[in-house]
């Protein structure tokens, strides 16, 4: 079996011995059965005298060994600095096409997370039409339902009227003996009755009627209170300069996920006007959301200052505003804060099981950290 392999011989080996200079990169050896094999190429075409050079000195030789040396070093080290050139390029290259395949799965991600917004705010404008819709035909059929009683009263307070007027008559008619002499018929109308209006559902002595007319009163000012000395504001659309836009804005943020986005239309909000207690209260659920736990503190204290008087109209709020502070304190391990907004929750809404229930895990924290021993 002829088994031969190829090698690469130092060109000065060549060079020692040959007549002329030869093509290095072309030429090559192989070696195989104790045979080595030359396939040597000629730098110019030409005819050689002799294959090698004849009658060279010792030193002429020793000068061509190292310039042949020298060559091969050279050369040797510009293919190194070309190889890594090229490895350079070729790892640039990499990167750019990883850089370029993130950038693109990033905006697939962006697309979808947009897509999936849009939807949700979709949904929950249908939802909110539907709603509207809905309390639209109550409202209806409620109106429907009291024009009905109405003019049942009326029947029969009309009834009731006749029936009390024609009595004397009768009875006047039965007393004449066989004589039957019947009144003549009453003329037909109508009597307006007016119901005064019942503002509040509790009694006059233990009715709340000056706290509500004053919290009326304090939000009526508070819808009037609208900052426009600001030069920044000025330069704002019509819609961005309405508070309640703004809020509701907000409102469609929150729902969507983007908590930051609302946090800053509520914030544009407040500038605006700084007396509406809702867009304090919103901002706070935003900002638990966001984990910023001491901005959600402040501006549920803020709430809680701008809802009093403490009436039935904004216990609803003021229920919110004591659950969130008091979900922030328990986060940032103030349990006693913590317990006492819970508690002060329940004392507006004492049936709500979700607050009875955490205030009763709150009160556990408590009981078990004081029965840790030190």
């Amino acid at each position: 079996m002829d088994a031969r392999s190829q090698v690469n011989f130092p060109p000065f080996l060549f060079e020692i011995f040959l007549f002329a200079p030869i093509d290095v990169d072309k030429s090559s050896a192989k070696i195989g059965n104790g045979i080595i094999l030359f396939t040597l190429y000629k730098q110019e075409s030409s005819l050689w005298n002799a294959l090698s050079v004849a009658n060279i000195e010792k030193a002429a030789m020793q000068v061509i060994r190292e310039n042949a040396v020298i060559r091969v070093q050279e050369k040797t080290k510009a293919d190194i600095q070309a190889r890594a050139v090229r490895k350079r390029e070729n790892e640039k290259y990499s990167l750019e096409v990883m850089m370029k395949i993130s950038e693109e799965e990033r905006k697939q991600i962006e697309n979808v997370k947009e897509e999936e917004r849009l939807k949700a705010s979709e949904e929950l404008e249908k939802f909110k039409e539907q709603q509207r819709i809905e309390e639209e035909q109550r409202n209806i059929e409620k109106a429907a339902q009291r024009r009905r009683e109405e003019e049942q009263r009326k029947n029969v307070l009309n009834n009731t009227v006749f029936t009390e007027l024609s009595k004397p008559r009768i009875q006047a008619a039965q007393t004449r003996g066989n004589e039957k002499i019947v009144p003549p018929t009453r003329k037909t109308g109508s009597i307006k009755i007016q119901f005064t209006p019942r503002v509040f559902p509790t009694a006059v002595r233990e009715s709340l009627l000056a706290e509500e007319e004053e919290w009326l009163q304090k939000q009526a000012a508070a819808r009037r209170a609208i900052n426009t000395d600001n030069l920044e504001l000025q330069d704002l659309k019509e819609e961005e300069r309405n508070p309640e836009w703004l809020k509701e804005k907000g409102n469609k943020l929150f729902a969507a996920g983007d908590y930051l986005a609302a946090v800053n239309a509520l914030n544009l909000a407040i500038r605006i006007n700084d007396k509406i207690p809702v867009l304090y209260l919103n901002r706070s659920a935003c900002h638990l959301k966001l984990r910023n736990l001491h901005k959600t503190i402040e501006d549920a204290s803020k709430a809680l200052e701008l809802l009093t008087p403490p009436v039935p109209d904004n216990a609803a709020a003021r229920l919110k505003a004591f659950v969130r502070r008091g979900s922030a304190f328990c986060e940032l391990e103030l349990y006693v804060e913590g317990l006492q907004d819970y508690e002060a929750a329940l004392k507006i809404h004492p049936d709500n099981l979700n607050v009875k229930s955490d205030a009763e895990k709150i009160r556990q924290i408590l009981q078990g950290s004081c029965l840790v021993p030190e």
